[in-house]
């Protein structure tokens, strides 16, 4: 494509969540293609976004969030609503792509209050299913009154198509081979020293997204509990928890968590055999990832997994589960072990054989074809031809008037 268009991307945080990272990698192999790209991003007090960029960012300021999680959306929204007007007016966007439900519960709002909205799309990671009906309709308004809908994997882009009966495209996500990559970056060794983690200390099974239901946290820390006491290569090992700032409610798995580490005797903190270290520093993770033994996701739902993506690009070999979406991706891939994730024995049996795959010596096949430039170019062709529609239609307009 030759024409340079100008791109609003729109999420939902600065935090180091799957979302977030996505939209930033996705502006920047934009901006490599030669568009002009803006990001907006809401931010709570006190909060900036968790790296730096090289292209224009456009932070909304939230304000104090009270009350339940309905009611915080609805502030989420609201800001938006009051505050993208004027950023929408001066950026003269030719398309704007929301990677949030709140984003595009602001986008139809405003259009549907009369303002003259560019054409704009929507990718869902996934869709959570809330016992809330008002959120559960939020959460649908923010794809449907979309111009066009993206998923990352076949999975959910098949749950669009055959059973929401919307069309649907897949833009798979990437992995930025210069952040995650086999050879040590300098000062790794010094940075996981500070994190607790000796180079002598035990081995090191990682799990990316802190403790929710859908990430399989309990189970995982139950097989890892196990291993502890029936296997001596697992005697010393240390289970190390990163990120886990989301939006939504985890305190059922959170009290899970909990029980399940005094059930199993196990400590949480700095020396212990648990460790969760919240949200950490941007080079702090890749240095992490080359430092574990295995990357375990057994997940429940994912929308793409891509922290497993992460890890072997790292050399690092990864546990995942045997369902969709892994298994699109990852079936004939070097350095993955597979698990049944509602199954705690094979959550362990899994690890085990993680922990004895040789570590790999370069990025692995499917590392190169999920790339963020080639999904730049997917994204770019999506929406020249989204333009494309708009224009004839446009086009037929006055036509159409004569009839």
């Amino acid at each position: 494509m030759n024409t340079r268009l100008s791109i609003g991307l729109l999420t939902h945080s600065v935090r180091a969540r799957g979302g977030v990272v996505h939209t930033l990698e996705l502006a920047q192999a934009l901006v490599e293609r030669g568009h002009a790209v803006t990001v907006m991003a809401s931010a709570e007090p006190g909060e900036q976004l968790f790296r730096d960029v090289d292209f224009p960012l456009q932070v909304l300021r939230l304000p104090h969030l009270t009350g339940d999680l309905q009611a915080q959306v609805a502030q989420r929204i609201d800001t938006l609503v009051q505050g993208l007007p004027p950023l929408l007016n001066a950026g003269r966007y030719d398309i704007l792509h929301a990677q949030d439900s709140l984003s595009g519960n602001a986008l139809a709002l405003l259009r549907q209050q009369g303002m003259d909205v560019p054409p704009w799309v929507r990718t869902v990671h996934h869709l959570d299913v809330f016992q809330n009906a008002t959120l559960m309709a939020w959460q649908e308004r923010a794809w449907r009154a979309a111009d066009g809908v993206a998923c990352v994997s076949d999975l959910w882009t098949a749950h669009f198509r055959e059973v929401l009966g919307h069309p649907a495209r897949r833009m798979h996500n990437g992995v930025n081979l210069g952040r995650y990559k086999i050879e040590a970056a300098a000062g790794d060794g010094e940075r996981l020293v500070a994190l607790g983690l000796a180079p002598q200390a035990g081995p090191v099974c990682l799990l990316v997204g802190g403790v929710e239901h859908r990430k399989n946290s309990v189970r995982l820390l139950q097989a890892f509990a196990h291993l502890r006491r029936s296997d001596p290569a697992w005697a010393d090992a240390r289970l190390v928890v990163v990120g886990g700032s989301s939006m939504l409610d985890h305190s059922a798995a959170q009290r899970a968590w909990v029980n399940a580490l005094a059930e199993n005797g196990l400590s949480e903190g700095p020396g212990q055999p648990v460790l969760c270290t919240g949200t950490v520093p941007d080079d702090l993770l890749p240095a992490l990832m080359r430092r574990a033994a295995v990357l375990a996701m057994p997940s429940l739902m994912e929308g793409f997994g891509l922290a497993a993506l992460e890890g072997l690009a790292c050399g690092t070999p990864v546990l995942v589960s045997s369902r969709q979406p892994f298994t699109e991706h990852f079936a004939a891939s070097p350095g993955v072990a597979w698990c049944d994730p509602e199954d705690t024995a094979s959550i362990a049996a899994g690890l085990q054989t993680a922990a004895r795959l040789p570590r790999l010596t370069a990025a692995p096949q499917v590392c190169l074809e999920h790339s963020w430039g080639r999904s730049a170019a997917l994204h770019e062709a999506w929406y020249a031809e989204l333009l494309a529609a708009r224009h004839a239609d446009a086009d037929l307009e006055p036509q159409n008037l004569c009839n």
